[in-house]
């Protein structure tokens, strides 16, 4: 699953059978031969096809079966078959709500596809919040959910956690407390989503979304306890080194900040927007010190490389004469 303002998506299946649908109503199924390069794609709704092979030879009769994805058999409950249908079969999203309130075994899991497929992405945060918080209260955890383990079993979504931050997770307890922090973060709640993600097993992920927060209170020593010991391993990393810097910088060690942003900077194949991000920080840190050539120079690296990064103009009104 995507899980974004613009759009929202669901791919779920086995190796060699998966089943996608978005929220325009496009459903499409993907069959092939785990390996080989070889696969049919079929559009559901429409019943058009394509085929395609990234392999030299194509596909022929005797090659092997490939697994069906689960559908409910003639015996399952009804809540199961309007579930797997609103979601898998001809997605409408838009009875999600009907079904959790109807059918009582739905009432979890239908909560989260609500929040996550209809309420997020339509930028209604009162209602993700007034679903996530209950789910999360009552200790839901979408890893033991007999549908999802049916039905949705390599399920994953992927989930904004900070600015050039998105990472994809299974659909389990960390994930709600995740989305709730984030959720209650845009509702300007911040102490709310600091606790709620300070609940969590602690992760790279659950501390990218704690320094966010912990910055934004000003709370400088906890985002440096939060860092200890960092290195550039991966984006994750960069980001948490570029927090770690700002509240060096924020507490008056100059010089520890900028070792800091030297470490973030380290890998030079980062994301374009982290890599600004600790240009400017830095140069920020320049700046403070008076080292006006020094800070001059960070500001004009990123305008050289995106002159519409948010607040440089402003940075570099500060060298006019």
């Amino acid at each position: 699953m995507t899980v974004t303002p613009k759009s929202v998506g669901l791919s779920a299946g086995v190796k060699g059978a998966r089943i996608s649908a978005n929220s325009s109503g496009r459903v499409t199924r993907t069959l092939g031969i785990p390996g080989s390069g070889i696969s049919h794609t079929k559009t559901l709704s429409s019943g058009a096809s394509s085929r395609s092979s990234a392999g030299a030879r194509p596909a022929t009769p005797s090659s092997p079966a490939t697994p069906k994805p689960p559908t409910p058999g003639m015996f399952a409950p009804k809540w199961e078959k309007e579930l797997h249908k609103a979601v898998l079969g001809k997605p409408d999203y838009s009875s999600l709500a009907r079904i959790g309130s109807e059918y009582p075994p739905a009432r979890h899991i239908a909560a989260l596809l609500e929040a996550t497929l209809v309420s997020v992405p339509a930028g209604d945060t009162a209602r993700g919040l007034e679903l996530i918080s209950w789910l999360f209260a009552d200790g839901y955890d979408p890893a033991r959910d007999d549908f999802v383990r049916k039905y949705l079993p390599s399920a994953a979504f992927t989930l904004s956690i900070a600015e050039g931050i998105s990472v994809q997770l299974a659909p389990d307890r960390d994930f709600i407390g995740l989305l709730l922090g984030e959720l209650h973060q845009e509702a300007g709640n911040l102490p709310t989503a600091i606790d709620t993600i300070e609940q969590l097993e602690p992760s790279t992920v659950s501390a990218v979304s704690l320094a966010e927060l912990y910055i934004a209170q000003e709370r400088w020593a906890d985002v440096v306890d939060l860092t200890e010991g960092l290195i550039n391993e991966d984006e994750a990393s960069t980001f948490l080194l570029i927090q770690r810097g700002i509240a060096f910088r924020e507490q008056g060690y100059p010089d520890a900040a900028r070792e800091s942003f030297k470490e973030a900077l380290r890998v030079r194949s980062r994301p374009a927007e982290l890599r600004h991000r600790a240009l400017i920080e830095r140069g920020l840190t320049y700046l403070k010190e008076g080292k006006r050539a020094m800070a001059r120079k960070d500001f004009e690296k990123v305008l050289a490389e995106n002159s519409a990064y948010p607040g440089l103009r402003e940075h570099l009104a500060n060298f006019e004469d």
